[in-house]
């Protein structure tokens, strides 16, 4: 078994990756209304932290700091609202860290702050968030329930985002942008990205029952 001490080390390393990326986008945000995630710069403040939370990476960027924390505290964690939140933790950076690099990334180019705030929200915490779970686990902790719920949130975001987009016009990425791309090809790429999600919880429980027990 691998030493809490390690698991604590390295989930504390994550979350303060994760909690200074947050800390810089929101001084950006403060300054010119900078907003990493989308490029959009000299938005009204209470407007860009609005977009900001907004953001399925932002979100998935808080559950990984929560669970980090947690992690720090008591490496062999466990608890039914706790395996959600794990799981949902990583589904969701995962998702995060393969979206923004296949789809994203060449749209946005930031520099100074935002390209520290940029490597801590897509390629850093998605890394060391999985990388983590893979070493440390604590396994097994995902069950039939813990998948169960852990769609829970997913699907939410993409209601609150295709209902808040059409009340205001504002799609937190290209691909969704009904305003754009039209709803069918919004639709169906919300679908490729649901179905990709389905198929990482369908591993991560695979993944869970068969690596070597941790916590």
């Amino acid at each position: 078994m691998r030493s809490p001490a390690a698991s604590r080390a390295w989930h504390a390393a994550l979350a303060l990756v994760v909690l200074a990326s947050l800390a810089a986008q929101t001084a950006l945000l403060l300054g010119a209304g900078t907003d990493v995630n989308s490029g959009d710069a000299g938005v009204a403040r209470s407007t860009a932290f609005a977009r900001f939370v907004s953001f399925f990476t932002v979100q998935s960027n808080v559950l990984v700091l929560l669970a980090a924390v947690s992690l720090v505290l008591d490496p062999a964690r466990d608890g039914r609202f706790w395996r959600v939140l794990r799981l949902d933790a990583l589904l969701g950076i995962t998702v995060t860290g393969l979206v923004f690099g296949t789809v994203l990334a060449p749209y946005l180019h930031p520099t100074g702050l935002g390209w520290w705030v940029n490597a801590g929200f897509h390629y850093v915490s998605p890394v060391m968030a999985l990388a983590g779970w893979l070493l440390f686990g604590p396994r097994p902790r995902v069950d039939g329930a813990t998948v169960a719920w852990a769609v829970v949130w997913p699907l939410a975001w993409v209601a609150f985002t295709f209902a808040r987009g059409a009340a205001t016009g504002w799609y937190p990425y290209p691909f969704l942008d009904v305003t754009d791309a039209g709803w069918p090809v919004a639709l169906r790429n919300t679908g490729v990205v649901v179905v990709l999600s389905l198929l990482l919880l369908a591993l991560f429980r695979a993944l869970d029952r068969r690596l070597p027990v941790r916590g």
